[in-house]
């Protein structure tokens, strides 16, 4: 059970008219809560906030408008904006203009506090790496060694410098809190391929971004399509084992709800937030077996787990390790998006105001391997080239110090990279200026990095679209452009 192509659907439907307060006959009955409480499934809340399967794969919102790339995408978000210029874009002439007034060089934009000090030379050496010859710092010598496989995207712009607008943007394209999350809109549009499991999964490793649970949200989609979080240690999702003595129990619980819902059919009643519910219920049903299953990473080989650094004495690299993994067995079994939060490190995620050199240490020593084992993993299961892997985050950080040893936030120019799923490897695309503070060339937008993601899984942004509000919504709203330089032909 679990593999992809070997999820079995259950045509069983479930009766939850309390979703909406109301009883068979459309009159006032017991509160959600106590529709919970009352069928006494055990784990009523993860069906609740749990995603599709059956029901998004029978119904997709359009389906491919084109043959994709891409069957997968996992998300490397990286938490708090890791700095273009220490990371993946060189700067020669910061190293040498160290220590100058940065407004004797260029002209500085507000800061998200003001508090601006000299030109600050990035602390590591890069060096080329691989065929391509394409830099990277010293912070990711796991990485650098995947080089040929990554499009090194160095002109990236956001519309907001501070986190939350921030991470929202990213994540739905949008700076206002309640819009739908990518993943959400992918499995809306494309459905899912595992029955068993949720659509859009995130693997929470201990820092929920700024913006919280709604940029994981299905926003106004229906609530199947929003992300469920699972921990990538101890009990991935809670109250997921049924207090229920045997199975068949269970399933009598289930049918008999069944028969209520056919009965509430009958009567007319149809809500989308019935429906969800009804496929969230079937989906926890089958959870019980396929997350136990999914999260036995113990059963690994041991090179595999050398490779992602489950062995490592650094404990945020134990658990990044374990998320990679967790995300390569969910790609296996066919789950459509998933992303991947970033561990504790004991200080600040990337978001270093201050001590730049040891924030970034950190965080880097916590994903460097793990990522390098995925992409490695990937490549020798045949998988890299049908999953899309984005590493990102929701903005870069200043040339200049904030104080003397940190970085402020910078939306003006900041890196990302793409592998796989259709992306021409060992490249870098756009620039940002001899200092690494604003891009320069071939500008590239949020919406354009949505709009890339969904030309490689075979959609077109234009036309994925849901009524709301009285107009057509879509994640790239009115812009976007696809990136066809970073796509192989």
């Amino acid at each position: 059970m679990g593999q992809r192509g070997s999820c079995h659907r259950q045509h069983q439907r479930i009766y939850i008219c309390a979703m909406t307060g109301l009883s068979t006959f459309g009159h006032p009955s017991i509160s959600r809560r106590q529709m919970l409480a009352q069928t006494s499934m055990g784990f009523g809340g993860v069906a609740l906030a749990a995603l599709m399967n059956e029901a998004a794969a029978d119904h997709a919102g359009h389906g491919v408008h084109h043959p994709a790339k891409a069957k997968n995408v996992i998300f490397l978000y990286m938490d708090g904006g890791p700095s273009q210029i220490d990371t993946f874009d060189p700067k020669p002439l910061l190293t040498k203009m160290d220590g100058r007034e940065p407004g004797d060089l260029f002209r500085v934009e507000p800061t998200q506090f003001n508090n601006n000090g000299k030109v600050l030379g990035s602390p590591w050496k890069f060096k080329q790496h691989g065929e391509s010859g394409i830099p990277v710092s010293s912070l990711f010598p796991h990485v650098a060694g995947c080089v040929d496989e990554l499009a090194v995207v160095r002109s990236m712009v956001s519309e907001f410098s501070e986190h939350t607008f921030a991470n929202y943007f990213l994540h739905t394209g949008s700076g206002l809190q309640g819009r739908p999350s990518m993943g959400a809109w992918v499995n809306y549009g494309l459905g899912s391929e595992c029955n068993n499991l949720p659509g859009f999964v995130v693997l929470n490793g201990g820092l929920i971004p700024p913006g919280g649970l709604d940029c994981f949200g299905n926003g106004f989609l229906p609530a199947t399509y929003q992300g469920s979080v699972f921990q990538p240690h101890g009990t991935a999702v809670a109250n997921i084992k049924s207090p229920e003595p045997d199975i068949g129990r269970q399933r009598a619980h289930l049918d008999l709800i069944s028969k209520l819902d056919s009965e509430a059919m009958r009567h007319g009643l149809r809500h989308d937030a019935v429906e969800s519910a009804i496929a969230n219920y079937e989906l926890a049903f089958q959870m019980q077996a396929a997350v136990p299953d999914l999260m036995s990473i113990k059963d690994e080989p041991e090179h595999i787990r050398k490779l992602y650094g489950l062995d490592a004495k650094y404990k945020p690299t134990q658990i990044y390790a374990a998320e990679c993994l967790i995300a390569r067995r969910l790609i296996e079994r066919g789950v459509r998006f998933i992303e991947l939060t970033c561990p504790q490190v004991g200080g600040d995620r990337w978001d270093q105001h201050s001590n730049l050199k040891a924030g970034h240490e950190n965080n880097a020593r916590a994903v460097d391997q793990p990522i390098a084992g995925l992409l490695k993993d990937l490549r020798q299961r045949g998988l890299l080239d049908e999953t899309l892997v984005v590493w990102a985050g929701e903005f870069g950080r200043t040339p200049f110090a904030q104080g003397a040893n940190g970085r402020d936030h910078n939306p003006f120019g900041f890196s990302i990279w793409m592998a796989g799923g259709g992306i021409r490897p060992g490249i870098t695309y756009g620039a940002t200026d001899e200092f690494g503070y604003k891009a320069v060339e071939n500008r590239t937008e949020i919406h354009d990095l949505h709009a890339t993601m969904l030309h490689l899984m075979g959609v077109d942004h234009t036309r994925s679209t849901f009524r709301f509000g009285g107009r057509d919504m879509r994640l790239t709203d009115v812009k976007g452009h696809v990136m066809d330089a970073v796509i192989q032909a």
